[in-house]
C-alpha cells in the first residue's frame, strides 16, 4: 500500500510538472511573439502615416497635419486628416501599394475611403497576394475636395495568427493533460487493509483475513476477495449495525459501479460459510443495514 501511494504521488508530481512546463512555455512563446508583434505594429503605423503624408502632398497640401493613426478594429486602421483634401484614385492605389510593400505582413488588405461628414464610402479597392485577385475600379475619377478618412483592413496573417493559433491549438492538449492529471491524483477509497496479524476469532471460527479463509473445526473454507472485505468490516465491528450504504460504498465505489443486489449475494454466501457455527449470524436490521451477531 505504501509503495502504491508513493508511486501515485510520483506520477501526480510528474504530470503536474509536465503541465506546468507546457503552460509556462506557452506563456513565454506568446509573450515573445507579442513583443515582436508590437514592434511590427508600430512600424506599420509609421507606414500608414507616410501614406497620409504622400496623399496630402498629392492634394497640394504641405502644411496641414495627418492626425494620429487609429486602430479601429483588430487589424483595421484609420488614417484621418486635419484639413480637407482631394485625391486621384489611381495615385492613391499606387501610393498605398508602394508604401505597404515595406510591411512584410501586408500581403492582403482592403482600402475604403470614407467621407468624414456622413461616413459614406466614396471609394474602395482590394489588394491580394495573388495579383489576379486584386479589385481596383474607377481609378480615373478625381474626387472633390472634402474631409476624408482612409480605412485599411489587413488580413490576419503572420505573427498574430501564429500566436493565436499556437495558444488555441495548445488548449485541447493542455485540457487532456489536465484531465489525466486529475484522474491520476484523484483520491481513491482505501479499503480496510489486510495485515499479517488479521486473524479474528468469531465464536468457534477463526477468520484469517490475510490468507482469505475461515477455519472451523480444523476445516478450511476459502473466501473470495470481496467476501473477505465484507467480512473484515463486520469482524472489525462485531455486534454493531453496519449501514448498507457504507458496505456498498467501501466495497464497490472504488471500482466505479455500485450494484445493490451484489451486496445481498455476498451476504448470502457468507451466511452459508458461517452456518457451521450457530452462534454466528449475519442478521438484517430493517431500514438500516446488517449486523454480525456473535453469541457468547
Amino acid at each position: 500500500m505504501l509503495n502504491s501511494r508513493n508511486l501515485l504521488s510520483l506520477k501526480g508530481k510528474y504530470l503536474f510538472g509536465v503541465i506546468l512546463f507546457l503552460f509556462i512555455s506557452g506563456i513565454c512563446v506568446a509573450f515573445s511573439m507579442n513583443g515582436s508583434d508590437d514592434f511590427d505594429l508600430t512600424r506599420r503605423e509609421i507606414l500608414l502615416r507616410r501614406i497620409g503624408h504622400e496623399i496630402l502632398l498629392q492634394s497640394g497640401d504641405s502644411t496641414s497635419r495627418v492626425l494620429p493613426v487609429k486602430e479601429i478594429h483588430e487589424n483595421e486602421y484609420q488614417i484621418s486628416f486635419e484639413q480637407q483634401l482631394t485625391f486621384q484614385p489611381s495615385l492613391m492605389v499606387n501610393t498605398i501599394r508602394r508604401v505597404l510593400t515595406a510591411d512584410p505582413q501586408a500581403d492582403d488588405y482592403i482600402v475604403n475611403v470614407l467621407n468624414a461628414g456622413n461616413s459614406n464610402v466614396v471609394y474602395g479597392f482590394a489588394i491580394s497576394k495573388n495579383k489576379k485577385d486584386d479589385i481596383i475600379t474607377c481609378i480615373g475619377r478625381k474626387q472633390p475636395m472634402a474631409r476624408y478618412m482612409i480605412n485599411i483592413k489587413f488580413k490576419p496573417t503572420g505573427i498574430s495568427a501564429a500566436r493565436n493559433g499556437y495558444l488555441l491549438g495548445s488548449l485541447p492538449f493542455l485540457a487532456i493533460l489536465g484531465f489525466i492529471f486529475l484522474r491520476a491524483v484523484k483520491p481513491r477509497k482505501v479499503l480496510p487493509e489486510i495485515q499479517s496479524t488479521d486473524i479474528f476469532t468469531l465464536g468457534s471460527v477463526l477468520f484469517d483475513a490475510k490468507h482469505r479463509k475461515l477455519i472451523i473445526n480444523e476445516q478450511t473454507i476459502e473466501l473470495t476477495g470481496t467476501e473477505t472485505r465484507v467480512l473484515l468490516i463486520f469482524a472489525s465491528s462485531p455486534n454493531q449495525t453496519i449501514e448498507r450504504s457504507r458496505l456498498q460504498k467501501e466495497i464497490w465505489e472504488d471500482e466505479g459501479v455500485i450494484v445493490g443486489r451484489s451486496l445481498d449475494m455476498f451476504i448470502s454466501k457468507l451466511r452459508k460459510k458461517l452456518e457451521f457455527d450457530p452462534n454466528i449470524k449475519i442478521v438484517v436490521i430493517r431500514g438500516k443495514g446488517y449486523r454480525l451477531e456473535i453469541l457468547n
